[in-house]
């Protein structure tokens, strides 16, 4: 059996109540690796498991597209103002709704993450679910177009009367290609993935996640997209979940 560290070592030797051994302790606890279940592990993932949000890898996917739905309702809303209040359309708003989906969605959820991990794993794996792979990539690219098209369009912060209707129709074709697209994989393509991913593996690849949305964003990815997609639904006035909510049909 490997010796403990020399501070839990220590610890061990010294009374109960000694202040030494409180502070050998803390300081054990709050060194880079700590030693957990015979494992060096990161102090930042020891601090998680033990309290923190332990989010795991399908979970990570599936609550990135809630956010990737909201820019799509913002989409679908002001499709809908285009037809009917053109010069009232805030461009300015839906150029930073646009370039979240980029960032978030395109860049981080699709390229760092669907593209690299999830949908080679599914090709190796056979089945089903492979014909969907080639489906949703093309859908990815088709996306970036929208997504160059709407920033094009609407940087100066107006929208023109002649780009009124085929942004409209780009805004409403993205939100119903995204809707379809990401309740296939949440339902199909995902849950494909992780059976073929053994309970290590997946916490692996948790952890794997968490690091490449920091690399990416230089803190907390979902955080700052759901902060950022409040924002622009604060500025177009569709903060307020009531909005949506249907009318009678009496």
């Amino acid at each position: 059996m490997a010796s403990p560290p020399f501070s839990q070592d220590m610890a061990a030797q010294a009374e109960p109540g000694d202040p030494a051994r409180r502070r050998l302790i803390a300081a054990g606890a709050s060194a880079a690796l700590i030693a957990t279940g015979g494992l060096l592990v990161p102090a930042h993932a020891a601090e998680a498991s033990a309290g923190g949000e332990d989010v795991s890898a399908t979970e990570d996917l599936m609550r990135e597209h809630g956010v990737l739905r909201r820019t799509l309702i913002v989409y679908a809303e002001i499709a809908g103002r285009l037809r009917s209040k053109p010069a009232e359309v805030d461009g300015g708003a839906l150029v930073e709704a646009a370039r979240l989906f980029r960032a978030f969605g395109e860049e981080y959820h699709e390229r760092s993450l669907e593209e690299r991990f999830i949908f080679p794993e599914v090709r190796r794996a056979g089945g089903g679910p492979v014909r969907l792979v080639e489906i949703l990539l093309a859908q990815h690219q088709r996306g970036r177009e929208i997504t160059d098209y709407i920033q094009a369009t609407a940087r100066s912060g107006r929208i023109g009367t002649g780009d009124a209707e085929p942004l409209a129709r780009a805004l409403e074709g993205m939100a119903r290609m995204y809707q379809a697209h990401a309740a296939w994989e949440d339902t199909l393509v995902f849950p494909a993935w992780k059976k073929t991913q053994s309970a290590d593996r997946l916490k692996e690849m948790a952890e794997r996640f968490e690091e490449l949305e920091h690399q990416q964003f230089g803190k907390d990815g979902f955080d700052d997209a759901v902060e950022r997609i409040g924002r622009i639904e604060q500025t177009l006035g569709l903060a307020d979940l009531a909005h949506y909510t249907a009318p009678s049909p009496r």
